[in-house]
This record gives C-alpha cells, structure tokens and sequence, in this order.
C-alpha cells in the first residue's frame, strides 16, 4: 500500500526527523565532551601522584621508573641497554660518576626532561653527537676527564640551547678552545683545579658569563678590581 503524502505532512516529517537528527547529535557530542573531560583528569590525577624519588641501583629505579627524578650511579659498573633509558620520562638528575666509562650511552640523549648530568670521572675522549638532543639540560658536570678532547665535546654542547653551568674542574687544561664562546647561554664555568698559568682569553668572548671559579690554578691576581673590570664577571680564586 502506498502512502502519498501531502506537501504539508512531508515538511512535518522532515522536521521530526532533523529534530531528531539534531538531539542525537547533541548527546553524541556531549558524551565525547564528558570523555574527554574524564581523560584529562585522569591524566592530571596520574601526574600528581607522581613520587619525585631518588636512586641509587637501576634494577631498584626500574621498578618504579615514572617516580624516578633523581638517579645516582656513582662507582657502579654499568652495562645499560640505551632503550633502557626511554623507561625514565621524568628523569631530572642523572649521575655516573666515576663509573669509568670508555663510552657515554646513546641512550641518554633520550632523556627529555633531564637538567643536570654529573659525568666526572670517566674515561671517554668525545661525548655522542645524539647529546645534542639534550634540549632542557643546564648544568653538566665533566670534571676530571684525563682522556677528554674538549674541543670535541665542546662542538656537541653549542647545541645545547639552555645550558647554563658547565664545571671543567682537575682536567689538568693549560687553555681553553676558542669555540667555548659558542655555547649560546653559559653564565657559570668551573675552572678550578687545573693548571692554567693565566686567565685564558677566551673567556672574553662568552657573552652572558656572570661567574668564574679560577681557584686553584697557576696563577696569582694582581688586581682583583681589574680583572672583574676586564672580564666582566665575578671570580673567585
């Protein structure tokens, strides 16, 4: 049996029908908006239960590793996968010293959020080229490096947009490379305990440098007052 409609039952129709169209739209779109909603929360619930923890033993740091904020490797031998290194995305402090590490892990450039890196005491000549992908690091700690090549390894941290601090401390350095100037924000160099005979002239040319620890070095200032004025900068011997 065939109903025909007329023009003004068809309008009334398809009013129902866009009416209906429209409330089941509605819902859809406020189900997804309550969703989202949920999921954000959770997410922001989930960060703030984060513990901010220190350790000391990776196989300890493992089991936790979103809590891990700061990790102390110190005097360990370490054979570390690089993929194990993804594991800590709230890693802020990194230390292996004195491990005496022929080689830097890759894995480490891995580290997103990480801020300070303490890699005194290791036996390596270069850091990896991947260290240029430490974006948020701002103090590195590479005192007592005998094998080091600092020019080297200073070419991988003029890519570092946000490091500040840099200690070079008992490298046994008698000079500095000139491409020291070329990291863009450095503001603090620990000089101490090497075996400069002066204050090295490259230090002239790092612009936003505020402090200069010089103690211990081959060399005896004559005129304190002088050399702020010359340099720019605070010293302490």
């Amino acid at each position: 049996m065939i109903v025909i409609l007329s023009q003004k039952d068809l309008f009334i129709s398809l009013q129902k029908i866009i009416k209906e169209c429209y409330n089941i739209m509605r819902n859809i779109i406020f189900i997804f908006l309550v969703t989202s909603l949920n999921l954000f929360f959770a997410q922001e619930n989930k960060s703030n239960i984060i513990e901010r923890k220190e350790f000391t033993n990776i196989e300890n740091a493992l089991k936790e590793p979103e809590n891990v904020f700061r990790l102390k490797l110190d005097n360990q031998k370490l054979n570390i996968n690089d993929d194990v290194w993804l594991q800590f995305p709230n890693l802020e402090y990194l230390s292996l010293k004195n491990d005496h590490l022929n080689k830097i892990p890759d894995g480490i450039a891995q580290l997103k959020n990480l801020k300070i890196l303490d890699l005194s005491g290791n036996d390596f000549k270069i850091l990896p080229s991947s260290f240029k992908n430490l974006n948020n690091l701002e103090e590195l700690y590479l005192n007592n490096e005998k094998n080091m090549n600092l020019e080297k390894t200073i070419e991988t941290l003029t890519f570092l947009p946000k490091l500040k601090i840099l200690h070079l401390e008992g490298d046994q350095l008698k000079k500095l490379p000139k491409n020291l100037s070329k990291i863009k924000n450095l503001e603090t160099l620990y000089l101490n305990n090497n075996d400069f005979k002066e204050i090295p002239k490259e230090i002239e040319n790092i612009k936003d440098l505020k402090y200069l620890d010089f103690r211990n070095n081959k060399y005896t200032p004559k005129n304190y007052n002088q050399l702020i004025d010359n340099y720019g900068v605070i010293i302490k011997f």
